[in-house]
């Protein structure tokens, strides 16, 4: 697994933990970003374990994300956000903070989000017809 996919993912565990809770369907998510990312059984076991802890933005790695690498873990944050149905007005002020760390403009986020969100709730209608 690549160092920024490492960092991508503790990224995306600090969005999951925004609302106070990692729930089932966010430990599925993931779960299935390891798979994707080709984590090994020791590089899963190691996420999944930091997965355990509460985290936040500091918690991010910044070093280790270039500038595509950061509109990703944006992009992903957005559609996570979404996960369990509905987007927590505490996930949204976290992603207005990531936007920032990340050094992502307004404008770009905007955009960003606006696909993601589209995807994300088209995934759940898929999920529920």
């Amino acid at each position: 697994m690549h160092e920024q996919d490492k960092a991508i993912v503790q990224g995306l565990v600090s969005v999951a933990w925004a609302d106070g809770n990692f729930d089932e369907r966010e430990k599925e998510m993931l779960d299935a970003l390891l798979e994707a990312f080709g984590a090994s059984d020791d590089e899963a076991k190691e996420l999944r374990d930091y997965a355990k802890d509460e985290r936040n933005l500091e918690d991010i790695p910044l070093s280790e994300l270039s500038y595509g690498d950061r509109r990703n873990l944006f992009n992903h944050a957005v559609a996570l956000s979404w996960i369990d149905g509905d987007q927590a007005q505490s996930e949204v002020d976290f992603l207005e903070k990531l936007r920032e760390r990340l050094n992502i403009t307004e404008e770009e986020a905007k955009d960003i989000s606006a696909v993601a969100t589209a995807r994300a709730k088209a995934l759940l209608e898929a999920e529920a017809s």
